[in-house]
């Protein structure tokens, strides 16, 4: 199986190279309205935005960023297959509005507005990012009811479009059975909670955070095993940094990422020899780790297992059995198109 994965430098508001229902997945970071670091991003885009902020009209400004967004959604929409699904990953903003301070709710006016377009929303996921600092509280300090909790935490929204997705040709069903994922993994992918820091991911970015919406290439990674198969195809409105693609690209699914500034991403791609070793080093460790828990089941008097037929090591469930791994051969760009072949692990 090879790849194909597309850059696209334009507004995710118009993707011409994405035709109706052909996407199988969105994975994406919005810009986060509310956010300083963003307001230019949107107040280019938007007179109402701009006016707003200028006059110190919040909730208008707020508003009209989240409209911005909703172009992007309707676009999702347009390209979605039915029973497709798109992860959005969001952070609430807090602000002080010339001495009120207050909090502007990015995840629920998302939700809202896919509830429109007629959604299911599924269960999300709280990315939970902790930090140490003594000072975690905003505010007056030790007098209530005066100091605010801190945010430590951002969503990953889970939504479908339409039904549950059925899979009724013979190809699809094999690519399903092909795409499986490791018991003990499903344990952990899908809990509610992910307690991930970028510095610990193996394929952190440097600084991505600060000039983008980027996240660990482990969240990416995670949600396109998750609710992708082999062979689908995964969209990225906001491309950034290409975290996506990556992620995409080392699962065997094809991409295509728009971007306005293609700055965030053109050096990610430059050393391609670099990024194949990592992301290889990458899917030969999570056979470590499945190797690993197998051993540690037998220590513990688990006997039960079934055997993988494509690389005959053992695992715990018979859904495991036809679960294909399969590391790059070959990356090959040619301007803002990349090709990936595979080969056995």
């Amino acid at each position: 199986m090879n790849t194909i994965h597309k850059i696209i430098n334009t507004s995710a508001a118009n993707i011409p190279e994405a035709q109706d229902n052909s996407i199988a997945l969105v994975v994406t970071s919005p810009p986060y309205p509310m956010i300083e670091m963003w307001d230019d991003c949107f107040s280019m885009q938007s007179e109402k935005v701009k006016n707003s902020l200028e006059n110190n009209l919040f909730d208008e400004a707020f508003e009209g960023m989240h409209e911005v967004l909703d172009k992007i959604w309707s676009e999702v929409d347009r390209v979605l297959i039915d029973g497709g699904i798109a992860c959005i990953n969001i952070g609430d903003a807090t602000k002080n509005c010339n001495g009120n301070f207050k909090l502007f709710s990015n995840h629920s006016r998302i939700l809202n507005y896919f509830l429109k377009m007629g959604y299911s929303v599924l269960p999300d996921i709280i990315w939970r990012k902790q930090t140490n600092a003594p000072n975690k509280f905003m505010g007056s300090g030790m007098y209530p009811p005066g100091a605010y909790v801190t945010y430590e935490h951002e969503y990953i929204l889970i939504l479908r479009k339409g039904l549950k997705r059925e899979f009724k040709k013979i190809e699809e069903k094999t690519n399903r059975r092909h795409s499986a994922y490791f018991w003990e993994e499903r344990n952990i992918w899908f809990s509610d909670i992910w307690s991930l820091s970028g510095t610990a991911q193996k394929m952190k970015i440097e600084n991505s955070r600060q000039r983008s919406g980027a996240f660990p290439f482990e969240i990416a990674y995670r949600l396109i095993n998750m609710y992708s198969v082999k062979g689908d195809t995964v969209l990225d409105p906001f491309l950034g940094t290409g975290t996506t693609l990556l992620a995409a690209l080392s699962s065997e699914r094809n991409s295509i990422g728009t971007e306005i500034d293609l700055s965030l991403c053109e050096n990610m791609f430059e050393d391609l020899v670099k990024i194949k070793k990592q992301l290889n080093n990458y899917i030969e460790n999570r056979i470590e780790k499945h190797t690993e828990f197998v051993l540690e089941q037998k220590s513990l008097g688990k006997d039960k297992f079934y055997i993988n037929k494509n690389h005959g090591f053992e695992v715990k469930t018979q859904q495991e059995i036809e679960a294909v791994f399969n590391k790059i051969e070959e990356i090959s760009k040619d301007g803002l198109l990349i090709n990936c072949s595979y080969t056995n692990i």
